[in-house]
């Protein structure tokens, strides 16, 4: 039998009506690390764009005012991008499930 330890620490993350609670609260920035088309089509509102190829080179870009909130197209991406920023320091990050595509289905804003 494997104990908990064994496993790798899942990434932490959030859903889209977390994440819409700690936008209106102003308590995380939104990382989006989709690529540039897909961010033209429409992002969640105010929402920083690093491309996931990109952020290893970015990072210093990046600031730990507030923790990021990591969304991609659907979360896969995200997880990834978030586990990165954590190793890199970045405490608080959390990866968004559902990601853009469970933003704008839900019909909350959406900038194009």
């Amino acid at each position: 039998m494997f104990s908990q330890n064994t496993f790798a620490p899942r990434t932490p993350t959030i859903d889209i009506n977390e994440l819409e609670s700690l936008i209106a609260q102003g308590t995380v920035q939104v990382l989006d690390v989709r690529d540039p088309w897909e961010f033209t089509m429409g992002h969640v509102p105010d929402a920083i764009h690093i491309p996931m190829q990109e952020l290893p080179v970015r990072l210093a870009e990046l600031n730990h005012d507030k923790p990021y909130a990591v969304i991609c197209a659907s979360g896969g991406r995200s997880q990834g991008a978030t586990d990165f920023l954590i190793a890199k320091g970045f405490a608080g990050a959390v990866s968004v499930w559902g990601g853009t595509s469970a933003w704008a289905r839900s019909g909350r804003p959406i900038v194009r």
